[in-house]
């Protein structure tokens, strides 16, 4: 299948959108507060919506992957 993003960056966003920015923003909305960290709620919220982005755009190139000729 010939996808719209290369492989790497698919890999690497599919790492980074699916994995590493929800645990990011748990782990910020966790330890966020007790740290005393400034608006906790909007860098959780940002790192969220980073995520879900990536998502979409991971799931476009699915979506409009053409077979190899």
């Amino acid at each position: 299948m010939d996808y719209i993003l290369p492989d790497e960056i698919y890999q690497w966003a599919k790492w980074v959108g699916l994995v590493m920015l929800p645990a990011l923003a748990t782990l910020v909305g966790s330890v966020g507060p007790a740290w005393g960290i400034e608006n906790v709620e909007a860098t959780v919220l940002t790192l969220n919506a980073l995520g879900t982005f990536i998502g979409v755009i991971i799931g476009a190139s699915q979506l409009t992957a053409k077979p190899k000729e």
